[in-house]
């Protein structure tokens, strides 16, 4: 699928003089039915009766939770507040195992790494916010692409995470994990924070919430600005919002939520070796300095829940408007030696969706057997996708444009039977349709396609036994490939026939685990796992975006993580991933079976101290290993080991003052690395095979007050 991305027709005339984007006339009317109904939707909720919450509050000794597999687990808002993050998707670190880098500018999707993935924007690890999928299939930058930069980490009250395609109510994209981040239902008062920091990082945040028709109404407004250490600075300019209204409690009750997004921001793309080496660029320099982009959001959603003696029903909704227009060159001269080979990728899209689901329980000899069912929809309007040839940001050609309409369709059904005090199984099935349809403006490449996959799931929990669980995990899931690769007949680069691929691929995973509290304060997990994908999306350098292979592959690996907390103010942690990822079988025109990317080795290691109120600092390390760049593991891209660290003072959960400071002992480290050939001026012809890297950021300090208003 490389240089493959559709949208209707465009503007050609080479100037997009619209500095952010807001969704068009038929999205702002989509937004305003949603809004009108959404607000019904409130004042016939104020008569609903709310129970009063139950607020459970965990201690440092004894498993907590109920978990379903060793890999599962959860993060709470306070362990988020003493971590230092860079960027907003960096929440998704506190995950075990993930990894987050990027390789662009800062207002691009970031770079995710989990069990052995490279998974690019989001490939293969679903991300939902309050309910809402971030994930985007058939995106003109990547299969998946998930931006989490709309994200205001201090609105965060939870992320609960999974690992394997295990669990029944997870669908698309979900393979190797899924994580859902849900937000703050209120806000104890209004807050104004302020934050300085190196290389021109300013953020301002003003939040709050009141007492509202018998609910809380919770607001906040973020204006961020940064420049980088680059030669061209990002510019980075950024305005972020949500207005939430939330009744009752997370058992009973209701939420509805508004959000907007917009930035637009330079990028610095990756560089090749050799022109570092040679004194060509320097480390923070960029070959395509008109590189960049811009994209903006725009979401209401709502979420509905009941629960009585019967059971539990949840249902919600949601109505997204996304656009990307983004600006890249990795191959500079290698394609077009006169204009340069940057181009222009576009995506406009309304995404519209909900999901109900209902948990009862019924009893079984004296059992109490626990079912859950529940039906998800998802339509996404893509009005364009596509690639166009660009110099300096002017459009010059189209590569391709198409407009696609996705549908898909998962309904799920799952027991969970307690066979004895120390044995309980969990059955699920899934079952997911897709339907798919592209109208492109090459005709040979206007198609349908659709499938259907039924996914069934199998876990067996043994336990607990003094303090101690064993998990044994089976299940099958999937991603959805890109609609364009699905119904293509033409390669609009080239005008050679090109080859189809399945429009879903089966994943098939089993994990084995075991979780433990052997001592007071301590806590540990352990999984075995292995992942089969039916085929791989990989990164193409040439046209940034990620292509298909027909290649099957397995990943097996192992992760450990611990915890130890000896007092309530004081907690030390860590986790530690191998993992090894193969391609089945052989290709002759690629030697090798090495999946390129495929992470290795992680380690992540941190000492928190501190609560809500007084001194609090956290001290962090993260090992990103080595890593096989090429099929024959010929070339590898070099380890990564940074340290972050934040330092706070509280009066109180309003009055703060931080510091926090990043890549500490300043390593000259790589956030991501490729290896493809490119072309310099004056280079040969057919380019130079090298090892491009976007460099990690220098020691960073960024210093913040929060105050009450």
């Amino acid at each position: 699928m490389a240089g493959c991305n559709p949208a209707r027709p465009g503007r050609t005339d080479g100037v997009l003089r619209d500095p952010v984007f807001i969704p068009g006339a038929s999205g702002a009317r989509l937004v305003t039915l949603l809004a009108a109904s959404m607000l019904s939707l409130a004042v016939a909720a104020s008569e609903l009766p709310v129970r009063d919450a139950i607020v459970v509050t965990p201690v440092p000794e004894g498993l907590e939770g109920r978990v379903d597999a060793a890999s599962e687990g959860a993060i709470e808002d306070r362990r988020l507040e003493q971590r230092p993050l860079s960027r907003p998707a960096a929440v998704l670190e506190a995950i075990p195992g993930v990894i987050v880098t990027q390789h662009s500018g800062s207002g691009k999707a970031n770079q995710y790494f989990l069990r052995g993935f490279n998974l690019d924007h989001g490939t293969d690890f679903a991300v939902h916010v309050d309910g809402m999928p971030v994930n985007l299939p058939s995106h003109g930058h990547g299969q998946g692409y998930t931006d989490l930069n709309f994200l205001i980490p201090e609105l965060i009250e939870h992320i609960h995470f999974r690992k394997g395609p295990y669990f029944a109510d997870e669908g698309d994209f979900s393979a190797a994990g899924a994580a859902h981040v849900d937000l703050r239902r209120s806000l104890p008062g209004a807050v104004a924070q302020l934050t300085l920091g190196s290389f021109g990082h300013l953020r301002t945040l003003f939040s709050g919430g009141r007492e509202l028709a018998d609910g809380q109404l919770l607001g906040a407004l973020e204006l961020g600005a940064d420049d980088g250490p680059w030669t061209r600075p990002d510019s980075l300019r950024k305005l972020n919002g949500l207005l939430r209204y939330a009744q009752g409690s997370e058992r009973n009750g209701l939420t509805l939520t508004a959000m907007a997004y917009a930035a637009r921001w330079n990028a610095t793309d990756q560089i090749p070796l050799r022109a570092l080496n040679d004194g060509r660029v320097g480390r923070f320099d960029a070959v395509d300095p008109s590189d960049g982009g811009r994209a903006s959001r725009l979401s209401l959603s709502g979420e509905w829940t009941r629960s009585d003696d019967a059971g539990r029903t949840r249902a919600s909704a949601y109505l997204i408007g996304s656009r990307l227009n983004l600006y890249s060159n990795f191959t500079y001269f290698l394609n077009d030696p006169v204009n340069g080979d940057q181009f222009e990728q576009v995506d406009r899209r309304t995404v519209a969706g909900g999901d109900i689901a209902r948990s009862w329980t019924t009893p079984l000899d004296g059992r109490a057997v626990e079912h859950t069912t529940g039906l998800r929809l998802r339509y996404d309007d893509i009005g364009q996708v596509a690639l166009f040839g660009t110099a300096a940001r002017a459009r010059i050609g189209t590569v391709r444009s198409d407009a696609i309409r996705q549908a898909s369709l998962g309904a799920y059904y799952q027991a969970s039977i307690p066979w004895s005090s120390w044995l309980r199984s969990q059955l699920g099935l899934r079952a997911d349709a897709h339907w798919m349809r592209v109208a492109s403006d090459n005709a040979a490449n206007s198609n349908r396609a659709g499938g259907a996959l039924l996914s069934p799931k199998l876990g067996l929990i043994f336990g607990p036994w003094s303090e101690a669980e064993a998990f044994v995990n089976f299940g099958h899931g999937y991603h959805s490939n890109d609609a364009r690769g699905a119904t293509i007949s033409v390669d609009p680069a080239t005008g050679n026939p090109a080859d189809r691929v399945q429009p879903l691929v089966r994943a098939r995973g089993g994990e084995i685990g075991l979780r433990a509290a052997p001592a007071p304060g301590v806590q540990t997990s352990l999984a075995l796992w292995q992942l089969s994908l039916d085929s791989e999306l990989v990164f193409a350098g040439d046209s940034g975006t990620t292509e298909t292979t027909n290649r099957a592959s397995r990943r097996r690996g192992i992760e450990w993580t611990g915890s130890y907390q000896p007092s309530r103010r004081l907690r030390f942690d860590i986790d530690a991933t191998l993992s090894r990822a193969r391609f089945v079988g052989t290709d002759p025109a690629t030697p090798g079976n090495h999946v390129p990317g495929a992470m290795e080795r992680t380690l992540s290691a941190g000492a928190t101290y501190g609560g809500r109120e007084g001194w609090s600092g956290e001290f962090r390390v993260r090992y990103f290993g080595s890593r096989a760049l090429v099929e024959d593991n010929s070339q590898r891209a070099p380890a990564a080991l940074l340290a972050n660290a934040k330092l706070g003072y509280a009066v109180n959960r309003q009055l703060k003052l931080g510091l926090e400071v990043f890549n500490v002992f300043n390593r000259k480290v790589d956030d991501i690395a490729y290896f493809y050939a490119s072309r310099l001026a004056g280079e040969p012809a057919a380019g130079i095979g090298d090892r491009h890297f976007h460099p990690a950021e220098p020691r960073a300090v960024r210093l913040s007050a929060a105050l009450p208003f």
